[in-house]
């Protein structure tokens, strides 16, 4: 059905600010540590709910290239935990965050991960942005049979017993938008990225859904975590797509401010490139200049526009709580979403006591569910949520016009079925019939 104002029905798929503190006025105060060497204790790691409080940690970076995104999510997740503290908490117990920045360093993030797991006895962490630093704290996860809320979008190919993922899987966003491009804006498609595993393996995914759609990709390009020499990338670009095309951008971090006011002064502009970007949000924008970004695409889960009574809720709390001039954005929103569901997981389990009991945590976060700013959003047992899938128009305040969305929520596939290593392939962590529940053929 065609909506009005712009919007399009696709195809549902089966398969802050620079300065922001990092502290959240008003609430259970999160505890910032010095990082130190933690002895190694093998096995299951203990976990604490001792006292009146139960400790979970938040693992972000704080600095370095990727914090003009990670600082965001920080605010969401503390807002999170302040409103679930100021309803009562988890089973009568305070939520106590303890902070750690991940440094944009993906050593530091395997590190502090082992920190807050042995040192700081939590029960479960929320963290991580790049898949570089997620595939950095993947073993120390696995080592100690712990519990990562892991709030990004991301390119699939993994499915992990130790990892709830709150962001969208390939077919929630990046297939859905390739899609859309498709049908709506061309089929010769330029790739740019970041050089580390999200970009490529992305990449390789929308080759093989470009080239099964009969449309090209006729150049790749790639630059290092935080490189903003991008003008050999721009002179690519108009020398493989002369008369326009498609960009597909998985740039992350500061490099996409150089490559949004490169492409802006070069004269590529929406109307014959359109930019279809899924690490660009509303945080970023403003971080960017919206001037650079007019009228350029993202795919996301979720916008500040979704026009919902849960999400009036969300922006109103987060911009009282932080100012009326913030933005929220959707890896904020999948942060927001997963305190919400391991809250929600702990009080299934039962009393707070038994928060230390992380199989039966990991176990009971599996069918939880929220009416999410986004949408209905409910966790299935391949340790995936549930997502409506839309895509989103800069324009001239910043925001995003949404343009088009699923008429609800997409079921998450982890295993890309367009990628001929994988197709056929699923993942369910109830199953206990299959020798490998993260990966087995259907």
């Amino acid at each position: 059905m065609e909506r009005q104002l712009g919007r399009r029905k696709f195809l549902v798929y089966g398969s802050a600010a620079l300065g922001t503190s990092i502290l959240l006025k008003s609430c259970a105060t999160p505890t910032t540590t010095e990082t130190t060497d933690a002895a190694a204790t093998g096995g299951d790691a203990p976990a604490a709910a001792s006292g009146d409080t139960i400790k979970v940690g938040v693992l972000h970076s704080l600095s370095g290239t990727m914090a003009i995104s990670e600082k965001s999510v920080v605010d969401s997740t503390l807002l999170a935990i302040k409103q679930i503290n100021e309803a009562g908490g988890v089973a009568g117990k305070q939520i106590e965050p303890i902070l750690e920045d991940g440094s944009s360093d993906w050593p530091t993030f395997a590190e502090k991960a082992r920190k807050l797991i042995d040192q700081d006895q939590v029960v479960a962490i929320f963290g991580c942005w790049t898949s570089a630093s997620r595939k950095a704290v993947l073993p120390v996860f696995e080592e100690k049979n712990h519990l990562l809320f892991y709030p990004v979008q991301y390119e699939g190919q993994e499915c992990s017993k130790n990892i709830f993922y709150t962001g969208a899987a390939p077919n929630q966003q990046i297939e859905p938008s390739v899609e859309w491009l498709l049908e709506n804006k061309g089929n010769e498609f330029f790739l740019v990225g970041s050089d580390y595993v999200f970009p490529r393996t992305a990449n390789t995914i929308i080759k093989a859904q470009v080239e099964a759609s009969g449309g090209t990709v006729v150049g790749e390009d790639y630059l290092p975590l935080g490189n903003i020499e991008v003008s050999p990338i721009i002179s690519k670009i108009r020398s493989d797509l002369p008369n326009g095309g498609v960009i597909y951008n998985t740039l992350n971090g500061d490099s996409n401010v150089a490559f949004f006011k490169e492409m802006e002064g070069a004269g590529l502009t929406p109307d014959r490139y359109p930019v279809m970007s899924v690490s660009i949000a509303e945080e970023e924008i403003a971080a960017i200049g919206k001037e650079y970004l007019l009228g350029q695409y993202a795919a996301w889960n979720y916008f500040m526009t979704v026009d919902s009574p849960e999400n009036t809720a969300f922006v109103d709390a987060f911009k009282a709580e932080y100012g009326d001039s913030r933005v929220v954005n959707d890896p904020m929103e999948a942060g927001y979403i997963a305190v919400n569901l391991w809250k929600q997981a702990v009080e299934k389990v039962g009393d707070a006591g038994t928060s230390t009991d992380l199989d039966a945590i990991r176990a009971a976060v599996i069918g939880t569910e929220m009416d999410a700013p986004e949408g209905p959003v409910r966790m299935y047992p391949n340790h995936h949520i549930s997502k409506t899938v839309r895509i989103g128009e800069v324009r001239d305040d910043g925001l995003f016009e949404i343009i088009s969305e699923t008429d609800g929520p997409v079921e998450p596939q982890p295993w890309n079925q367009f990628v001929q290593e994988t197709q056929g392939f699923a993942c369910d962590w109830t199953r206990t019939d299959v020798p490998d529940p993260g990966r087995f053929e259907i």
